[in-house]
């Protein structure tokens, strides 16, 4: 089982990089596989559907989703919004559209919103919550919404059991949701619909 968890800003051990990790780290424990996409892995170009190319960190990160039976998103609140940065990652799952699986057809995805203040740590983890809709995606019944405080996340670590705990939450439910995904998507292989799908794709009435 992989969880692929994408998040955090530029800045290496940002608040939501650490919230990221610590639910990712939550996931480990369950048994899952994880991979995490922050900082520097998040400098991609601007996601243009007509080019074709990508570069070899775009291509890395829509690999890995495509293969994830869990996702994690952690986004600061930006101006009471998903962040620039984690919206444009996000935009590289266009390249899935026409996947077997398209998009996060079927897979749980958990959503993490941080802000200075709750206005905009609800309303960023509820804009993720929609995103994952559009994709296709289960949103963990748990989500985070984290007011951030001075020192409350620091040296990669949480200072507050009660949030830290929230966090393992959002991990724990998308490994143990996550591990029947293999399990579906078997059968969806094999579906009329699904067969229907492929045909259409490929050009046929």
């Amino acid at each position: 089982m992989l969880v692929v968890g994408v998040g955090g800003t530029l800045r290496s051990g940002s608040s939501s990089e650490v919230a990221l990790r610590i639910a990712l780290d939550e996931a480990a424990a369950y048994g899952a596989e994880i991979l995490c996409f922050s900082g520097e892995q998040l400098r991609l170009p601007l996601y243009e559907p007509h080019i074709a190319e990508r570069s070899a960190e775009a291509a890395a990160l829509v690999a890995a989703l495509r293969s994830a039976d869990g996702v994690i998103i952690s986004s600061p609140g930006y101006h009471g919004a998903v962040s620039g940065l984690v919206k444009n990652a996000l935009d590289y799952t266009e390249d899935m559209a026409c996947d077997a699986r398209a998009y996060f057809d079927g897979v749980p995805v958990g959503c993490i919103g941080l802000g200075f203040g709750y206005q905009a740590a609800v309303a960023t983890m509820e804009m993720l919550r929609s995103i994952t809709h559009a994709l296709r995606g289960w949103a963990t019944p748990y989500g985070c919404a984290l007011q951030t405080t001075p020192g409350l996340f620091s040296e990669g670590a949480c200072s507050d059991p009660g949030v830290e705990e929230q966090l393992r939450r959002v991990g724990q439910q998308v490994a143990c949701f996550g591990q029947p995904q293999r399990a579906r998507l078997s059968f969806a292989a094999r579906s009329p619909f699904t067969e229907r799908l492929a045909r259409t794709a490929g050009g046929e009435p």
